[in-house]
């Protein structure tokens, strides 16, 4: 109950008011507006996920059965990148911008200058816990913004380290950690913060968004979906699904930017699943399980519910296992595409293929449904590259690769439409949590009597000519 005085690491809801309040005045002192407090936030997230790579690979093999190197390339290595890419330009984002103005506006200079927002809340996620905390994290300080993290309370074990090691790494007067569940994340926004950036699933975003209603908090939502993969018939078959097998099996496919169905031009789709078959065999050769660990009961509950209901053609695995909650990766050829594992995100092993005709029957197939957070493409042809860039909407596409686009801080990371709203990652996740003032400065003189009313026909005249 209450707080630790020593890390001020939150533990009730009754608690969430005075950790707002004391956020709040540490805000108000402006000590996190200057470059180099934002710096030294920024190092210690480097330094953090560096020197406790070991305990954080600890806390997720406990929690999600991750292997050290996986947790690793999922939760290491992006915040550590993220970090030191914002320290080496937050200086020069920092800077006012200015903007040329219109002669109706003369003498006059304007410019854009970034403001902090004041208090963050970081809803994070079970899948990527360390990095979906730390990388919104790494925009809010780059911003100059106080920030509590909410870790999800489907990973005790590495919501109970970020509890511990954030203090240690961060100024705690200015970063929290919240432990606890959905009603904590309420209980912060009952508060009235200042920005709210929750990753999950839609239907939570929707209720995060309902309570950040009232106080008109700004969200950024970054959701997902079911994001579809387009493959034509004279791509690498080899190279395409060693990429997708790689990207399903990552997090045993619990990730929000994970394939979630192949659409797979006819001619070349048993080929496909053939390589899938094999290719996945020869990943797991040396796993001690034929399945992959899945976060819970509930989760495991929903996956093997897909498979008990699919009623497709299993081309590879379909064993599940509730002992051990790990289910195989399935390759599964012709769902219907009504059945529950094509209307909704399967965020787990499994991998439906269907055949298509033609490149328009998969673009019409993908936009017919809600848009996703990725879709991707395998096609050696530039002209079904742009047509698929062209009229697929998603939050981010990637061709003849998957996954990498949130390894890319020059690149804006975020979802459209039920995939979510907003975008972070590199100078995006700056901007996402920044106020951009504009500032419009002029002289006393000239100040021409002609510009007040009463206007007179002549006045009337010339400022139409002015403002047009």
């Amino acid at each position: 109950m209450g707080i630790d005085q020593g890390t001020r690491i939150v533990e009730t809801p009754a608690d969430v008011g005075r950790v707002v309040a004391d956020l709040r005045r540490t805000f108000a002192t402006g000590r996190t507006r200057s470059a180099r407090w934002r710096i030294a936030q920024l190092a210690g997230i480097e330094r953090l996920v560096v020197e406790r790579e070991d305990e954080i690979a600890q806390a997720l093999a406990d929690d999600l059965g991750r292997d050290a190197f996986e947790t690793w390339l999922l939760d290491g290595s992006s915040p550590r990148s993220e970090a030191a890419y914002a320290r080496a330009r937050v200086r020069r984002w920092m800077r006012r911008r200015l903007r040329p103005l219109s002669m109706n506006m003369m003498p006059a200079v304007g410019w854009v200058q970034h403001e902090p927002l004041g208090v963050v809340l970081i809803v994070v996620p079970w899948n990527a816990p360390v990095t979906l905390a730390l990388n919104p994290l790494v925009a809010a300080v780059a911003a100059g913004n106080c920030a509590v993290i909410k870790p999800s309370e489907l990973t005790p074990a590495t919501s109970r380290l970020l509890a511990r090691l954030v203090p240690e790494y961060l100024d705690s007067d200015a970063v929290v950690v919240v432990e606890g569940d959905g009603a904590v994340t309420q209980a912060v926004l009952a508060q009235g913060v200042d920005h709210c950036f929750f990753t999950g699933g839609t239907d939570i975003g929707r209720k995060v968004m309902a309570a950040a209603a009232p106080h008109l908090t700004p969200v950024t939502l970054e959701l997902g979906g079911k994001s579809p993969v387009i493959v034509t018939a004279d791509a690498d078959l080899e190279v395409t699904a060693r990429r997708i097998a790689w990207a399903k099996l990552l997090n045993s496919g619990q990730v929000c930017m994970a394939p979630d169905y192949l659409l797979v031009e006819r001619a070349v789709r048993d080929e496909l699943v053939d390589r899938l078959g094999s290719t996945f065999e020869e990943f797991r050769a040396e796993a001690p399980t034929p399945g992959v660990r899945i976060v819970n009961e509930r989760h495991f509950d929903r996956i093997a519910g897909y498979l008990a209901s699919t009623r497709a053609t299993v081309a590879l695995g379909g064993g599940a296992d509730r002992s051990s909650l790990t289910v195989e990766p399935t390759v599964l050829v012709d769902p219907e595409v009504d059945e529950p594992l094509m209307t909704e995100e399967i965020f787990g092993p499994i991998l439906p293929v269907l055949a298509i005709d033609t490149v328009d029957e998969a673009i019409a197939f993908v936009n017919a449904r809600p848009k996703p957070l990725a879709a991707y493409v395998f096609t050696r042809s530039a002209d079904t590259r742009r047509r698929v860039l062209a009229e697929v909407s998603a939050g981010g596409m990637v061709v003849n690769q998957l996954i990498y686009q949130y390894s890319a801080p020059q690149l804006p990371f975020g979802g459209v439409g039920a995939s979510g709203t907003g975008r972070y990652t590199g100078r995006w996740g700056f901007e996402e949590l920044s106020h951009r003032k504009a500032v419009l400065v002029k002289p006393f003189r000239p100040d021409p009597r002609f510009a007040y009313p009463p206007y007179t026909d002549r006045a009337q005249a010339l400022l139409r000519r002015l403002f047009r």
